[in-house]
């Protein structure tokens, strides 16, 4: 039997933790170590309870994006998801450059949820789709006279890397260009090798970048 993914809520909204919790105790693989409201409650679960993953509201006593500062300053191992209302872009960027491995919206469904989570602590990011073509613009950093880093990418490999950076998910990508899913993971664990990124944000914003320059 495989090892359940260990997860500490901190929200304060008391029913939306215990709606998250209640959903992924239903769905299975899942063991809840911790609960808190607030950024101090997020920094003790963590050194505590030593969660797999912690999931952390924005707007909450203390700040959520403090908490994340703070807790990775000291702990930069810990895998941390932002689950929010917040859509604004500051806010996303800011979480992403902190080192959150993932970014979700509130409203999200409890086995798309599932799902994300496993993929966090297999190693992989995430973002919501919604946002990752939004925040290109906002994340640009200047390239100066350095060389094109997507040269080295095969055509299949560009051909996925733009899909993603207009905001599709693997889902769509595959379906977009007829190929399996677990075929779009692999071209982007390769492409995410390659450019020395770490997610899918920072390898859409190479392409962004390229673009900008031709």
């Amino acid at each position: 039997m495989s090892t359940s993914i260990r997860i500490a809520i901190v929200d304060d909204h008391p029913l939306f933790r215990e709606g998250v919790a209640r959903s992924l105790g239903e769905i299975g693989g899942f063991e809840l170590v911790g609960e808190g409201a607030s950024a101090e409650d997020a920094e003790r679960l963590a050194r505590t309870s030593t969660p797999d993953i912690l999931l952390l509201d924005i707007s909450m006593p203390g700040g959520g994006l403090n908490a994340l500062a703070g807790i990775l300053s000291t702990m930069p191992e810990q895998k941390i998801v932002m689950l929010t209302v917040s859509e604004t872009n500051a806010d996303v960027a800011q979480a992403l450059k902190a080192g959150a491995r993932g970014y979700v919206l509130k409203g999200v469904g409890s086995k798309a949820l599932a799902e994300i989570l496993r993929d966090v602590a297999n190693g992989q990011s995430y973002v919501s789709p919604s946002l990752s073509a939004r925040l290109l613009s906002d994340l640009l950093q200047p390239t100066g006279s350095k060389p094109d880093p997507l040269s080295q990418l095969t055509g299949r490999e560009a051909e996925i890397l733009k899909l993603v950076a207009e905001g599709l998910s693997n889902k769509e990508v595959a379906a977009r260009l007829s190929l399996q899913e677990k075929t779009v993971k692999h071209h982007m664990t390769r492409v995410l090798a390659k450019l020395n990124v770490r997610n899918r944000t920072e390898a859409a914003l190479l392409m962004h970048e390229a673009r900008e320059r031709n």
